[in-house]
């Protein structure tokens, strides 16, 4: 079988078509978001025999795909939809699990994190496409029975789609699983065999709340086409798994954490940064919002100058130079985290280890050899993080998911940008001084630039939008606006 083809040998990157962010005070910020794209646009491929062409490849092996990584990677190319194929990269998980589509390509883990419904609700709020969710929703119930599949698949399943065996099990307590199959490889979340009891399993939370997301995330697209009793249907799951993943906290330590799968069911104390999922799936009130955020915010937990190491640095199983999922910082838990955290009352938070991150990245991109954008980072300098060994470096040129931070963290928490095609609304919380702002944002079929500096606001727009401050709402008309 023929190797994927990078689009770019044939067609440039037509920069153009993109936003262009505005950040005079850190220009490096912005040579990096550029470098992202141009690196991101060497894994948009075509290959024979995939059921959709081109996709996203993750930058991992070029023959084999991952749901994970590839529904993160739709978390950036929803700001370029017609040059990167996000939610369309799915058909090749969606098509060969649920239509008997047969494929060139191997799925990794189909028990991967279940993330479809999230970001497929999160791109319609950039298209405005209605009709793709009436054929997700009413046409092929894919995402309706991706959640099933994680509810109801046994653990040892074998598909001819897939080169691997799952390990997810629904079982009355939680869903056992394991660390590659989360995507957190070698998490000290996962204990060692006979560790703990007989057989030394645990119950992850993090998938309980993936679920949790995955339930209101249909809940919310059905609720966009009309489809109420769908809606209703999936709002009970939500809150049932709510109740599941409530289960999970310890007050006394204001964080979540797995438990074993024997009696007594005691918890698993290892904190990492899957503590956010069940703020993201909107499983947590106000106080447990505040105790993760100040996880983040402590620097012997998840903060510091390098935010969301892998594990908390106070940790034994922490290592100073990452050795991948023992401190390495990996950006999509960090796009999730950030994600989670200013939706919930702490936006000033997530800007920050934003850009703390971001800065980080561009520290590495500068002063490390070679010159890109990492697999994982070190949370300890400015380096990529070492693999599983502790001695070699994780991937390079990973564009891929790395460029969630670069291109969607930078634009959505840093200089403070939230779009909703659905309203024909932007969002724009301003944290920075100095002049800001971005070029060319698409809402829908809308284009819209908004520049500002410390005294005067100016927007541009193809077409009427609603602009939403954090102190008011203004509708704007197609033209040049001085505020």
């Amino acid at each position: 079988m023929n190797a994927p083809q990078p689009v770019a040998a044939q067609v440039p990157l037509d920069r153009s078509a993109l936003p262009a962010p505005v950040l005079d005070a850190e220009p490096e910020l912005v040579e990096l978001y550029w470098a992202a794209w141009e690196l991101a646009y060497q894994h948009v491929v075509t290959r024979e025999g995939a059921p959709r062409s081109p996709y996203m490849d993750e930058g991992f092996d070029p023959d084999t795909i991952w749901i994970w990584d590839t529904c993160f990677m739709a978390h950036f190319c929803k700001y370029a939809p017609d040059l990167f194929p996000g939610v369309e990269s799915f058909d090749n998980f969606y098509r060969p699990m649920y239509d008997g589509e047969p494929t060139s390509l191997k799925i990794h883990h189909p028990d991967n994190p279940p993330l479809f419904a999230w970001s497929e609700a999160e791109y319609v709020r950039h298209t405005g496409d209605l009709d793709r969710v009436r054929w997700l929703l009413r046409d092929r119930a894919y995402l309706q029975q991706h959640f099933a599949f994680m509810e109801g698949t046994a653990a040892g399943s074998r598909f001819p789609h897939s080169n691997i065996a799952t390990t997810i099990e629904r079982v009355p307590r939680g869903y056992l699983w394991e660390g590659v199959t989360s995507g957190m490889d070698n998490t000290p979340r996962a204990p060692i065999q006979g560790e703990h009891g007989t057989s030394g399993g645990i119950l992850w939370f993090d998938v309980a709340a993936q679920q949790a997301l995955s339930a209101r995330s249909i809940a919310d697209l059905a609720r966009l086409i009309g489809e109420l009793d769908l809606a209703a249907e999936y709002d009970a799951h939500h809150a049932r798994l709510v109740a599941l993943v409530d289960d999970f906290w310890s007050a006394s330590d204001g964080c979540y954490f797995d438990r074993f799968s024997e009696a007594p069911h005691d918890f698993h104390r290892v904190r990492t940064p899957a503590v956010y999922w069940p703020l993201l799936a909107g499983a947590c009130d106000a106080d447990q919002a505040d105790a993760l955020a100040a996880a983040l915010a402590d620097p012997s937990c998840f903060g510091g100058e390098v935010p969301w190491p892998s594990v908390a640095r106070d940790d034994p199983a922490f290592r100073p130079d990452g050795m991948y999922w023992r401190g390495g910082v990996w950006i999509p838990v960090a796009y999730a985290s950030a994600r989670a955290l200013a939706d919930h009352g702490h936006a000033d938070l997530a800007h920050r280890a934003s850009l703390d991150l971001i800065r980080h990245m561009a520290r590495t991109w500068s002063s490390y050899s070679p010159s890109t954008i990492w697999e994982a980072y070190s949370p300890t300098r400015p380096a990529p993080s070492t693999a599983k060994d502790d001695r070699t470096p994780v991937r390079p040129d990973f564009c891929g998911w790395s460029a969630l931070a670069p291109i969607s963290m930078l634009i959505e928490h840093v200089l403070g940008f939230r779009v909703d095609a659905l309203t024909s609304t932007v969002h724009y919380r301003p944290h920075l001084p100095g002049r800001t702002g971005i070029r060319n944002l698409r809402v829908g079929d809308t284009r819209v630039t908004l520049i500002s500096d410390d005294t005067t606001l100016t927007v541009t727009t193809s077409a009427p939008i609603t602009l939403s401050l954090p102190d008011r709402t203004i509708p704007l008309l197609p033209g040049h606006h001085t505020l």
